[in-house]
């Protein structure tokens, strides 16, 4: 891991560590913890007859937990990379019906097609790489993977918006990213600690390539609108639900 990107994720993982008794709290009303959300991914694990769910970046096992809840005949399991979350999950009982694994996800400890589904709620945009994370995820499922992240072309105003899709269109993205950042490439937040600009639709052509079918669910705040545009201009988060059917 470059120098760069490793101080960067220490960064991320002391903030998780300090914050990790109120991480439920803080991040409660993200699109990517939406009950709606984890519905549709409940029903779409039913869908395709999923016996195996894996999830990426579990934090304190809340989620895995309630997905543990709406189907307890599936075998769950999560990675999560700080120690200080897995405690976390332990003193509040969430791991007690699921293992939580201390993992990367850019490094599963996992053979291929492991799981049935594979699925992350807000991780990706705290991945300095999340191409690397989102290849492993494919790596090890067999039948569906899920992305529930931040859409930066759905963020900021109408003007904003544009300007981002002509950048990462015209290849000026990464030397726009690099200035607007003193070239760290990383904004810090008190509310969500190290964040990346990133979009599910960075990952939608390594998603595309191994899926027979994607379907694009709007999951953040965004304008009310039918334009064409939508969700890409027009939704702050989507959720992508990537499909592999045949044998």
């Amino acid at each position: 891991m470059p120098r760069k990107n490793h101080q960067a994720a220490e960064i991320q993982r002391s903030y998780y560590t300090k914050t990790a008794a109120r991480y439920d709290s803080m991040h409660a009303h993200e699109a990517s913890t939406d009950p709606s959300m984890s519905k549709f991914v409940h029903a779409l694990l039913r869908m395709v007859e999923a016996h195996s769910v894996l999830d990426v970046g579990t934090a304190t096992g809340l989620g895995l937990r309630e997905l543990k809840d709406a189907l307890p005949e599936m075998v769950v399991c999560g990675v999560e990379p700080v120690a200080a979350l897995i405690d976390e999950a332990v003193q509040q009982g969430n791991s007690a019906r699921v293992p939580i694994i201390q993992a990367s996800g850019d490094a599963l400890p996992f053979l291929a097609a492991s799981f049935d589904a594979v699925c992350e709620f807000g991780v990706l945009h705290h991945a300095s790489n999340p191409s690397a994370v989102v290849k492993e995820m494919l790596r090890v499922a067999k039948k569906a993977v899920f992305l529930c992240d931040s859409n930066r072309f759905g963020q900021g105003s109408r003007a904003a918006r544009l300007l981002k899709l002509f950048l990462c269109k015209t290849k000026l993205w990464r030397a726009y990213t690099f200035l607007r950042t003193g070239g760290r490439g990383y904004f810090i937040t008190e509310g969500d600690g190290l964040a990346y600009s990133y979009s599910v639709y960075d990952s939608y052509d390594l998603v595309s390539r191994w899926a027979d079918r994607v379907i694009l669910i709007p999951s953040g705040p965004g304008e009310k609108s039918s334009s064409w545009f939508h969700p890409l201009l027009n939704s702050s988060g989507v959720l992508v639900c990537a499909f592999k059917e045949r044998s």
